[in-house]
């Protein structure tokens, strides 16, 4: 079966690595998977490739570049230059469905495939909708595509709920949890060998949090967190603040030196070596104002650590409040710090982690979703177009 994804970059985001992880593991099972990504280019480019997954995109000529020299029309030439390098790459693959990753790739894509070939199409969804009360032309837009779909999928059931309330009939609706390979937690670096790397020694208490320096991520929310229980910390302590820098690394740091916490957060930027980083660490933390279903908190999990989670998107649906971590609300820094204290100081913490990873293994493995994928794709193309 001849499948075609279409996704906006191939950066190191959850999405783009899920959907490599997904896409590869699918063309070993048969499948044919491609790849279109409408701005072309990334540190993921590669891997895919030598998963044996074609990525195709279209790169705006570099002299038509010069030539524009404004960045506003030079965006709106390139994402012309990627609309139309689409449309005849669905005339020539003609897959037998295309599936649409992230809200600019179901726009532009989804628009696109109306003057395609007659093809069965899906929609991802992988986060809340409230990135649409900012952009009302493009709320309207997805809702009137939305019609026009074969399937739509949902990484949570609180994704899941959003899409019924835009009018999505139920029958056309797929929840398909994302999934984690516990096996990449297993072949991993010691623990001694990581810490030593980071300078951390063996009797420090090591937080981890995987995310991208962006605001809704609520770093800002952790480091008043840890500022309000520093001095109930049970001994010395650091926090691991994994993820690419997104225009705020800056405004942390002061932030952090202000509030006396600078010394304990290590800010790593993006890493390839996350499975070690997190079996390096002794508690997890997601602290989101917003979240579909996060990827971060199943590899956390995956790696025997307790989380501390707010309670946004599906995160409630992974995290077992009280069993495998800490539910909290988000934006509550007093509540989120005492919550960091209570996993630190209790004794049960590691019987928490191992709980956590008993529950990944069982409900979020990487086989269920393949196969919450396979089960998709046979149902839609059992569909007339």
């Amino acid at each position: 079966m001849k499948l075609l994804y279409v996704i906006v970059s191939m950066g190191l985001g959850g999405a783009e690595q899920h959907l490599l992880r997904v896409s590869s593991a699918l063309h070993r099972r048969g499948f044919e998977p491609e790849i279109f990504v409408i701005l072309p280019g990334g540190p993921l480019t590669s891997a895919f490739v030598e998963a044996g997954v074609p990525v195709h995109g279209a790169h705006l000529p570099g002299w038509l570049a010069r030539l524009l020299r404004d960045r506003r029309l030079i965006a709106g030439f390139g994402l012309f230059f990627s609309a139309f390098a689409l449309l005849r790459l669905y005339w020539r693959l003609r897959p037998r469905i295309v599936h649409f990753f992230l809200p600019a790739a179901y726009l532009v894509g989804g628009l696109v495939s109306l003057f395609g070939p007659r093809m069965r199409r899906i929609m991802s969804r992988r986060s809340l909708n409230l990135y649409q009360a900012k952009h009302a032309s493009s709320r309207a837009m997805e809702h009137w595509l939305h019609s026009r779909m074969t399937f739509i999928s949902g990484n949570s059931q609180a994704v899941v709920n959003d899409l019924l309330g835009e009018g999505v009939e139920r029958e056309r609706l797929r929840l398909i949890y994302n999934g984690v390979n516990v096996d990449r937690f297993n072949d991993v670096r010691s623990r001694e060998y990581v810490r030593a790397g980071l300078g951390v020694s063996g009797d420090t208490l090591v937080f981890a949090i995987v995310a991208n320096l962006l605001p809704y991520k609520g770093h800002a929310d952790l480091i008043q967190a840890f500022s309000l229980v520093r001095a109930q910390m049970p001994g010395p302590w650091v926090c691991l603040c994994i993820g690419r820098d997104d225009g705020i690394g800056d405004a942390l740091r002061a932030q952090a030196e202000a509030a006396g916490v600078a010394s304990n957060l290590l800010f790593l930027g993006s890493r390839q070596d996350v499975p070690d980083l997190l079996c390096a660490a002794d508690i997890g933390i997601l602290c989101s104002h917003e979240e579909g279903f996060s990827n971060a908190i199943l590899e956390g999990m995956a790696a025997a650590l307790p989380m501390v989670v707010t309670r946004v998107g599906g995160n409630a649906e992974v995290v077992l409040d009280g069993e495998t971590g800490l539910v909290v609300a988000p934006q509550a820094p007093d509540e989120l710090g005492q919550a960091l204290l209570a996993v630190a100081l209790d004794p049960m913490r590691k019987e928490k982690g191992l709980l956590g990873r008993s529950r990944v293994e069982s409900v979020f493995s990487m086989e269920a979703c393949l196969q919450a994928y396979e089960d998709l794709y046979r149902d839609c193309d059992r569909r007339t177009v």
